[in-house]
């Protein structure tokens, strides 16, 4: 059932597939507002363009970028530490990757509570996705509850909520509600070491591809010769 526009929410975009079909959503049901946090990662202008772009084609207005400097200055990551290699999908093995960037998804919620609060938005959302998510500790379902008492009790009415509508879907689930959704995917990025094109070899990559072909869909973004 459709919420009346009057509401208001506001909507993480990375630019990425899952945060892109998550914005769709909020800018269905709400009067959505967008936040983009560059953190030091190796795509960063990349991801903050795609922002930019699918702000536009979904008319949300009210945008917020900032930037972290905290988390590539922690490091521990392969995604702000430039002395750890991204590894290829094949690489990945049952343990948490290097690509996950410690305790990242706070960060970010952080800065969207922190702008819901100012705006008077009842609702926050977030595109993490449990299933294949490629095991971040972030993206568990476990995780938002935890973070919602906390939001319950250090925000000034305590009526924030984080949702996260894609959390239990298969990434082939996300692209087909994108297609039904008008989400642009023409504008997203997801892979985690290039800018020109997409590696087509990272995690992030292959599980974006398997998805549009599961989903009997080409994907429409430029991918490097694999």
């Amino acid at each position: 059932m459709t919420i009346s526009k009057q509401s208001r929410a506001v909507v993480l975009l990375s630019g990425g597939m899952d945060s892109c079909v998550c914005a769709a959503l909020a800018a269905r049901d709400h009067e959505a507002a967008a936040v983009h946090i560059s953190y030091g990662q190796r795509t960063e202008e990349r991801e903050r363009q795609s922002f930019l772009a699918i702000c536009q084609r979904l008319k949300i207005r009210d945008k917020l970028m900032v930037r972290n400097e905290a988390l590539r200055a922690i490091g521990g990551s392969a995604l702000t530490d430039d002395a750890i290699d991204v590894p290829t999908a094949e690489e990945v093995g049952q343990t948490v990757p290097v690509t996950y960037v410690p305790f990242r998804n706070a960060h970010f919620l952080a800065v969207a509570v922190s702008w819901a609060e100012v705006l008077g938005a009842e609702k926050v959302y977030i595109g993490a996705v449990e299933p294949d998510s490629s095991g971040y500790p972030d993206c568990r379902p476990a995780y938002y509850k935890a973070f919602n008492e906390v939001v319950k009790a250090g925000t000034k009415e305590g009526l924030i909520e984080i949702v996260t509508p894609l959390i239990a879907m298969r990434k082939t689930d996300i692209v087909r509600l994108g297609l039904e959704l008008g989400a642009p995917f023409d504008l997203t990025w997801s892979c985690y070491s290039r800018e020109d094109q997409a590696c087509g070899i990272c995690d992030s990559c292959v599980l974006r591809l398997r998805a549009f072909e599961a989903a009997g869909m080409q994907d429409p973004i430029s991918y490097a010769a694999r």
